[in-house]
């Protein structure tokens, strides 16, 4: 793995985030070898060369100490909006759990995006986080079929593994749920599937689910992704191409159909699925009710 020079590692911060309430936002590593065919992540716009191979920030453990430690607000730190902070090269280096213990002992909160099973290792440090601030894990699974997991997402764990994560993270008492993003037009945006990720959500503990039916498409990611359709489902570029045109947001024709269906069985089993109430939730989750004697 390279190793890459870094002046900062955390965002400045956001009052009013309106992804999940985070304040601030922290990629340790640059780059993604996950393979997923859709990643936005790998347009032009974003500036990251050579995409699938991952990097690490020189002394970014040091850099975010010092961060963290000057910071004149506490809050939640993100990570995972643009490299997944549990990618194989995680196992070895261990620079997400490095700054989790950071994050840990400066008291702020963390919200974790991943696709990796590699965070169940952790398990003892959320705990310890979630202690005092909030805690949030939110696990990408847009299939429910391991098969169509393995093409669109090759080099990811797979959406049992996924589902078997956030079970083992709900039963030690982390708040943790689903991104199911993006639901791919004529590949994932029917019944069965939208159905069997709530009820698989619903058996191992999800706390939450949020969805897109779409994806979007710009740049050199769509020639990505559509290179990606020729080998793994031939002739279906051509359909693409022939509903959206060069629209950035490609959204599945039977989007409000699988609204209706999604929010009917959230409500069924009991699932968050609404952002402010995500995070409503997710920020009081096992903290202390402060009593008035007044």
């Amino acid at each position: 793995m390279e190793w890459i020079p870094a002046k900062t590692i955390l965002s400045g911060y956001s009052e009013n985030n309106l992804w999940f309430g985070t304040n601030y936002n922290m990629n340790l590593y640059k780059g993604c070898n996950h393979g997923c065919i859709y990643c936005d992540s790998r347009s032009d716009c974003y500036g990251v060369e050579s995409f699938d191979k991952v990097r690490a920030k020189e002394n970014s453990l040091s850099i975010l100490e010092r961060e963290l430690r000057s910071k004149r607000k506490r809050g939640v730190v993100g990570t995972g909006a643009m490299s997944d902070p549990y990618n194989p090269f995680e196992k070895k280096y261990e620079l997400t759990r490095g700054a989790l213990e950071q994050i840990n002992r400066f008291g702020y909160g963390v919200a974790v995006a991943t696709k990796s099973n590699l965070v169940e290792r952790d398990i003892d440090l959320l705990q310890e986080i979630s202690s005092h601030s909030p805690v949030l894990i939110k696990l990408t699974i847009t299939t429910a079929d391991d098969a169509l997991c393995k093409k669109i997402e090759p080099n990811a764990s797979l959406s049992s593994q996924r589902f078997a994560t956030i079970k083992n993270l709900s039963q030690a008492g982390i708040f943790a749920g689903i991104l199911c993003m993006p639901i791919l037009p004529f590949i994932e945006d029917n019944e069965n599937n939208i159905k069997e990720i709530v009820a698989q959500a619903h058996d191992n503990g999800a706390k939450f689910i949020y969805p897109a039916f779409g994806v979007t498409l710009r740049q050199n990611q769509r020639e990505w992704y559509y290179d990606k359709l020729d080998k793994l489902f031939p002739s279906l570029k051509e359909k693409y191409i022939k509903t959206y045109g060069n629209s950035y947001e490609c959204k599945s024709l039977h989007g409000k159909e699988l609204w209706r269906i999604f929010g009917e069985e959230c409500k069924r089993y009991g699932i968050l699925y609404k952002m402010d109430e995500i995070v409503r939730a997710y920020k009081s989750y096992g903290q202390p009710v402060q009593l008035s004697w007044f």
